[in-house]
Parts: structure tokens; sequence; C-alpha cells
């Protein structure tokens, strides 16, 4: 008898350790910081997109500042 409550106790334990993390409920605190994170990368991700944005129009301006003296040179000559 105690070795089928044993073996019962086991299946049961086992059953409920494989069940997915995310069935879980999350705690108050547990949500808001998962919320900053995802802020947080947001942010991250937004002033990396502003930065590539920044250089690429610091390199056409460069580009188009030496297309105009470029023309200025051949009409000089």
């Amino acid at each position: 008898m105690k070795r089928i409550a044993a073996f019962m106790l086991l299946a049961a334990l086992s059953v409920a350790g494989t069940m997915p993390a995310h069935a879980q409920r999350t705690s108050v605190e547990e949500n808001a910081r998962q919320s900053r994170k995802a802020f947080h990368q947001q942010q991250k991700a937004s002033n990396k997109a502003a930065k590539k944005q920044r250089k690429a129009m610091k390199k056409s301006a460069k580009a188009q500042r030496r297309a105009v003296k470029k023309a200025n040179n051949r009409r000089a000559q």
C-alpha cells in the first residue's frame, strides 16, 4: 500500500513539474519588471535607428557637398 501511495505521489509531482512555466501566473512586480525591460529594449532600438539615420543623413550631406564642389571646379576650368 505504501509503495502505491509513493508511486502516485511521484507521478503527481512529475506531471506538475512538466507544466510549462508560462502557464503560471506572474506577480504584479514581475509584470512591471517585464514592462520596464520591454520599454528599455524599445528605447534602445529607437536610439540605434536614430543614430543610423543621423549617420546616413551626414553621409548624404557630405556627398552632396562634394558633388557641388566638383561641379564648381568643372565650371571654373
